[in-house]
């Protein structure tokens, strides 16, 4: 049963257009991703890192989280649902937290993984550049990168923090229309981010 949780407020066979950023300042749908490499992450009880280049699956799914936000614990359930019902399909969701934060350090990271038995690779930026890199601005924000890397989709999971009020899935939409070799509309292929924002160092 689900935990109630009171919040504060393949490659595309046909080559996607590039959209500008609408929401985002940073980065723009169409575009290369921004690689990383060696950041220090956990995978169930295992310690790891990330590094883009390593990722053989046909997708990417890059979503920015914060273990102290409460719109991010609103969706945790979703995101580790998520990760379970495309496993398999191709499809590799990763997480990063960037916060200057002890709740959102790898320590804590490691707590939470193991806790929720979280089927998917999370790992912390001391640097925040992979944050900067990706213009993230709130938590949880999500990235979906294609076969070449490529930039799909941007933006938020669905449209409500309240898991029994969503009609749109966008996460879900855009990675099914992939996976399905079709092309994103620019309405589906950039949502605006929701969530707690990111704070980065001076």
């Amino acid at each position: 049963m689900r935990k109630l949780v009171l919040t504060l407020a393949g490659l595309a066979l046909i080559a996607s257009p590039a959209y500008a950023g609408k929401f985002n300042k940073s980065v723009s749908v169409g575009e290369k991703a921004p690689t990383f490499a060696g950041i220090p992450a956990v995978i169930g009880d295992q310690d790891a890192s990330l590094t883009l280049s390593d990722i053989k699956e046909d997708f990417v799914v890059l979503v920015f989280l914060a273990n102290h936000c409460p719109v991010v614990r609103a969706y945790d359930d979703r995101i580790i649902d998520f990760a379970n019902d495309y496993k398999g399909k191709g499809v590799k969701v990763v997480a990063v937290a960037v916060q200057d934060n002890d709740q959102d350090r790898l320590p804590a990271i490691k707590t939470k993984v193991k806790s929720q038995n979280a089927p998917y690779v999370y790992g912390y930026d001391e640097t925040q550049a992979i944050g900067k890199a990706y213009g993230a601005t709130n938590t949880p924000q999500f990235f979906v990168l294609d076969k070449t890397r490529t930039i799909r989709y941007m933006g938020a999971m669905d449209d409500s923090q309240a898991e029994n009020k969503v009609t749109k899935k966008f996460l879900r939409t855009a990675v099914d229309k992939l996976l399905a070799g079709e092309t994103l509309t620019p309405d589906e292929a950039e949502t605006r981010p929701v969530g707690c924002g990111v704070s980065y160092k001076k």
